[in-house]
């Protein structure tokens, strides 16, 4: 989504934005992420904030419809919703600013990081009525019949662990941009991760030893991981095959990979 300054943004859209903040004496452009066409750290008389945020009239406002929902229930490894304003045709989010780099998976602690928070959502508990989908109506119609059933979980997952939605501040790794919240199976989210890992240059079966560090894969039938490698597989290349970026075709390599791996004889 291409990517404006916050003072491009219609008057009013901004003078919403100051009545929550406060005097704005600066306002700098964030890079990374690929969802809001508003990303930007201000510095305010309240402090610093970092606001996202995309017309009101563009489809994707639904999922910052979705973030909004989900911001109460999150851990304090995500960084806190202070405030949301609809205003000029622009629908905006204020969040606590973090001072932090996005996560490298090349690195291992990075990757522990990351474990760890994911570790801490993985017991977050939330109401069922915040009209997310589930694991099996996002990857059903890519699983072969009936195995879209072993996708069902309680769990809020978040689903995009691209390095750019998570941030490294201090020995803590926050986890941002909730563009894809899903209901499901808590493996889910390491099976995930494990091929962002990938892309960062590992091998599959590297990945899959960094994710079965979380529980939740270490306990899970290993056939239902195998059905989900198949749908992910199936869904990123046909991703691939509508849109010719190379880091498409790159992650349908991925997930290829990785169906292989969950194939094979070994037990991951």
């Amino acid at each position: 989504m291409p990517r404006l300054a916050f003072d491009e943004l219609p008057s009013a859209a901004r003078q919403a934005v100051i009545a929550q903040t406060g005097r704005i004496a600066s306002a700098r452009t964030a890079g990374g992420g690929m969802n809001s066409a508003i990303a930007a750290l201000l510095d305010t008389d309240s402090g610093p904030v970092f606001v996202k945020g995309i017309s009101a009239d563009n489809p994707q406002v639904a999922s910052q419809k979705r973030e909004i929902a989900i911001s109460p229930y999150l851990p304090a490894a995500c960084p806190r919703l202070l405030w949301h304003v609809e205003a000029g045709g622009w629908e905006l989010l204020g969040y606590e600013a973090v001072d932090g780099r996005h996560a490298d998976y090349s690195k291992a602690d990075d990757l522990t990081l990351v474990l760890a928070a994911l570790a801490e959502l993985q017991q977050v508990t939330a109401p069922k009525d915040l009209g997310l989908k589930t694991a099996e109506e996002r990857w059903g119609k890519y699983a072969d019949e009936g195995q879209a059933v072993l996708f069902a979980g309680d769990t809020l997952l978040h689903t995009d662990f691209a390095p750019d939605n998570v941030l490294i501040h201090g020995n803590r790794a926050r986890l941002i941009d909730w563009a894809w919240p899903t209901w499901g199976a808590a493996w889910i989210d390491p099976f995930m991760l494990a091929l962002r890992i990938m892309e960062a240059g590992a091998t599959a079966e590297e990945a899959v030893s960094w994710a079965q560090r979380a529980p939740s894969w270490r306990e899970c039938d290993p056939k239902a991981r195998g059905a989900f490698a198949v749908a992910v597989a199936r869904l990123w290349s046909e991703i691939a095959a509508e849109d010719s970026a190379p880091w498409k075709a790159a992650m349908a390599g991925h997930a290829a990979q990785l169906m292989r791996l969950h194939s094979s004889r070994h037990n991951v």
